[in-house]
């Protein structure tokens, strides 16, 4: 598909896979920050074979999206304007499964306290709500600035050769799909996602005390060896009213692609029992 123009007029690079099927899932799958629509490219002919639609995108200052010239319009407002663009793209009729990994989960929990009427379920992997203790909040504002001017002065081909690797492509650098994924962060405007990190995902806000008014069906997936999200995926888990949690034994954060058939067999098994959206 390509380009497509987000509500404020920015380009954002959207992929649909897969045909309307009214007894498939349409499916969008948002990435983790600094990551591409590319980090999910394998798993998309598993879920379009089962008979779900998807949709893969790039965040504006990501992939192959577009970096606004006012860096005012980088907020999560806009991410979950630009979230809403490509729900309606890919089901214009009908809400949709929102699938994201780390700050994609976060985007998608924020979506659907925003537009619950949208959110048919939610996959939420490597994923937390967001920090509520304002000092556990500015000790990741400070993380995700030392990675954007790390991004910004050393670019993307030492950060995935240093230890931002794990967290980006998975542990397991030698699988095609991770080799995707990387060439796809390579090629990204490192200014771009640097100023992401500063004026989105380092300030996100928490959702915590949102997430016991969140009635639909939630999988919450994280790696045994995530040790950064599984008491946030355990708390989340706790708090939605109809979660279903599942540790994936032997993952790291990138757990769709270290992990992509036990991944991709647990969200095909829960996509089949959503019950019927019409």
């Amino acid at each position: 598909m390509g380009l497509v123009k987000a509500q404020d007029g920015v380009g954002l690079f959207v992929e649909c896979f897969g045909e309307a099927n009214p007894e498939g899932a349409s499916i969008v799958f948002s990435c983790a920050y600094s990551t591409t629509h590319a980090n999910w490219l394998s798993q998309v002919e598993p879920l379009v074979e089962a008979g779900h639609r998807v949709a893969l995108w790039d965040y504006r200052g990501h992939g192959q999206s577009e970096t606004p010239a006012d860096l005012s319009a980088l907020t999560m407002q806009q991410v979950v304007s630009d979230l809403g663009c490509v729900a309606d793209i890919l089901s214009p009729d009908a809400p949709v499964v929102l699938a994201g990994l780390s700050f994609g989960g976060l985007a998608s929990l924020h979506f659907t306290v925003a537009h619950p009427e949208r959110v048919r379920a939610l996959v939420l992997a490597g994923s937390g709500p967001g920090f509520k203790k304002p000092e556990a909040a500015a000790r990741w504002k400070a993380q995700t600035e030392r990675t954007a001017e790390y991004i910004e002065s050393r670019g993307f081909e030492a950060f995935l050769s240093g230890k931002a690797a794990p967290t980006c492509i998975g542990r397991k650098p030698d699988l095609p799909a991770a080799q995707a994924a990387a060439k796809a962060i390579l090629a990204q405007n490192p200014k771009g996602v640097a100023e992401f990190g500063r004026r989105v995902s380092g300030l996100a806000p928490s959702v915590i005390d949102d997430l016991a008014g969140i009635q639909q069906p939630a999988l919450v997936l994280v790696g045994e060896e995530d040790a950064a999200f599984l008491r946030a995926a355990e708390v989340m888990s706790a708090k939605l009213p109809n979660a279903q949690y599942e540790v994936v034994a032997g993952a790291g954060h990138i757990l769709n692609i270290e992990a992509a058939g036990a991944f991709d067999r647990r969200v095909l098994a829960f996509l089949a029992d959503l019950p019927n959206s019409n």
